[in-house]
């Protein structure tokens, strides 16, 4: 930067770029991925970055590593190797609150060190909430600490987070652009940032132990439904009272010819939880199926509103269940919440539109939206991320559920595990993968690679399952993120944005400036995704590290451990997975999650100029 650098043509274009890759994050006027694409085809049309390095993100290393460790990840779950861990849980922690969140949130914690920590919060979702259950322990005093624990147990490996994942990758493109005479950066091995996320793991324990525990909420909210508790369930949490009846459908009913959709919108209509036409009864009509005459429905609501309803209609009344016995016996069927993740294709459907009972056999009878219980005008609803749906199901249809990404089940499941005889398969192979990263010079992508492509090989999981596994979004916003890293490195605009930020600070001390540097971070991940964050701010930290004569990899290993310090907001995909299940308000994150933030920059600051 001898002598400072002046804005070029193709440096403000990738500024104006990079304003609208902010404003598209922020705002969100489109899909994050696709506002992702987007960019990626304008650097293109711009002319920014070669066209052969156009869609190398695609095939980047960071790419390909972070495919390889979602489907490692799904053939432990599906092996119930988690389920064998929430046993081992409860055997060793007794009765504690203190002991199990000690346990749940440390076993989180080591977890996410070794797969996406999103991926880790779904797989314990449904396992604290069966910790819960069985220990009656409030379920809000664990979810958050699992879940804050799970975010910062993403940085103990650098395979734990996406921001980590992609960081070697980006020093090596910022190694292309060095100035004359400057030393290349290398890249960080598996566990050169183990000490500084055990620490900041071990942070977070000691917060919630002493101090956290009593900032958490102390009344126990929406609880998971426990399998058998069909009847009671709905009075105690939600305020759907009452029981299940049936009705006989009578040749003078104004229901004949009118469709389920139809009927439950008429004054003072039940649940509608079953049907019996000509054929076998079943659960969760879909809303399109026609009512005839003799058609039998199965309803829940008080004695009061049944009765009146089956007078205006039509409708007899029978004295006791004939036909749906055994369809809502609680060991075949009965009550669950399934909460919408980040990711999934439901968001911004309607429950009509998402055809919940036709395709999923679930009837949603409420949704719990922070902390919000709605019960009217359902199926006009739109879904959004964390929200937690109360449904009613056969078991067998909920483990269907249970197994489409587009979903997570926060209700214990009585059901065997899928493929336990391949434990020692998913365990073998998730130890060669670590051996070859520790123990080789593959690169990460190939070693992991061999870990999955082992799993698939032995059954562990099929070719389909592992495409189900992949978070396909996340794939598509790394990849297309990349070229705008790059262009940012090959037109100066990072040095460039570096020069500028000096300008302002001045010679402040290193420390100061790398505090800015977190606080700028944090910052930006409360309001994009952390990918994006790392993207954006990799560039300018290496260029800032280079101007002050401070060490460049250290600098970017900062931002890549900074864009984790996400605790304040629902926006992280952990926090926005716990909302719902654990009935947090914004507050509650707010006041947790702020002191958390703190700790966060401070232990993460020292540990790393201790280090390195």
């Amino acid at each position: 930067m001898d002598g400072g650098l002046s804005l070029s043509g193709d440096m403000v274009l990738v500024l104006m770029v990079l304003g609208l890759t902010v404003f598209l994050f922020v705002f969100e006027i489109v899909r994050v991925d696709i506002a992702a694409i987007c960019i990626m085809v304008l650097i293109g049309l711009l002319g920014l970055v070669p066209g052969d390095q156009l869609f190398s993100g695609f095939a980047s290393n960071a790419v390909i590593s972070i495919i390889a460790v979602m489907i490692i990840g799904a053939g432990l779950d599906r092996t119930g190797v988690m389920n064998v861990v929430a046993g081992s849980i409860v055997k060793f922690g007794g009765r504690s609150e203190r002991r199990i969140m000690s346990m749940v949130s440390s076993t989180v914690g080591i977890s996410s060190g070794f797969m996406q920590n999103t991926g880790a919060t779904a797989l314990f979702l449904p396992v604290v909430s069966r910790i819960s259950a069985r220990l009656d322990l409030p379920l809000p005093r664990l979810l958050m600490p699992m879940g804050f624990c799970a975010i910062v147990g993403g940085t103990i490996t650098m395979v734990g987070s996406s921001p980590l994942i992609l960081l070697n990758d980006l020093i090596l493109t910022s190694n292309r652009s060095l100035p004359p005479g400057a030393e290349a950066m290398q890249p960080f091995n598996l566990f050169d940032v183990t000490p500084v996320g055990l620490a900041l793991l071990a942070a977070a324990l000691l917060y919630f132990l002493v101090l956290g525990s009593r900032l958490l909420p102390k009344v126990e909210t929406k609880r998971p439904a426990a399998p058998g508790r069909t009847k009671s369930y709905f009075a105690e949490v939600y305020g759907i009272e009452g029981d299940v009846y049936e009705m006989l459908v009578t040749v003078d009913s104004p229901l004949v010819g009118m469709r389920i959709a139809e009927a439950e919108k008429l004054e003072g209509a039940p649940l509608m939880l079953a049907i019996q036409n000509t054929d076998k009864p079943r659960l969760a009509p879909p809303a399109e199926e026609m009512v005839w005459v003799g058609t039998v429905l199965g309803v829940m609501g008080t004695r009061e509103q049944v009765g009146q309803f089956a007078l205006d209609n039509q409708l007899r009344l029978q004295p006791r269940l004939r036909t749906f016995g055994s369809l809502f016996n609680p060991t075949r069927a009965g009550i669950s919440e399934v909460v919408i993740p980040p990711g999934s294709r439901l968001i911004g459907q309607s429950i009509g539109e998402a055809r919940l009972r036709s395709r999923f056999g679930i009837s949603v009878l409420a949704i719990n939206r922070r902390n919000e219980i709605i019960t009217q005008n359902l199926r006009a609803e739109p879904l959004q991320v964390g929200d937690c749906l109360v449904s009613h199901s056969t078991w067998r249809d909920l483990a269907n559920v249970a197994r489409d990404k587009d979903f997570i089940v926060a209700t214990d499941i009585p059901k065997e595990e899928q493929r336990p005889q391949k434990v020692p398969h998913a365990l073998g192979f998730f130890g060669l993968a670590m051996f070859l990263i520790l123990f080789t010079d593959f690169q990460l992508s190939i070693a992991l690679l061999a870990g999955a492509v082992g799993m698939i090989l032995t059954g562990v999981l099929s070719m389909d399952e592992a495409y189900q596994s992949v978070s396909w979004k996340t794939v598509f916003l790394m990849a297309s993120l990349i070229p705008l890293g790059f262009a940012m490195e090959v037109t100066g605009t990072a040095a460039w944005l570096a020069q500028q930020a000096l300008a302002v600070i001045g010679d402040m001390p290193e420390l100061v400036i790398q505090i800015m540097l977190v606080v700028l971070a944090t910052l930006f991940t409360l309001v994009m995704s952390n990918v994006g964050a790392t993207v954006l701010l990799v560039p300018i930290a290496i260029n800032v590290a280079l101007a002050t004569g401070a060490n460049p990899a250290i600098y970017a290993l900062i931002i890549g451990l900074a864009t984790s310090n996400a605790f304040i907001l629902p926006t992280h995909p952990v926090n926005a997975l716990i909302m719902g299940p654990g009935g947090y308000r914004v507050k509650d994150f707010i006041r947790v999650g702020g002191i958390m933030s703190v700790i966060f920059l401070v232990v993460m600051l020292t540990v790393v100029n201790l280090v390195f």
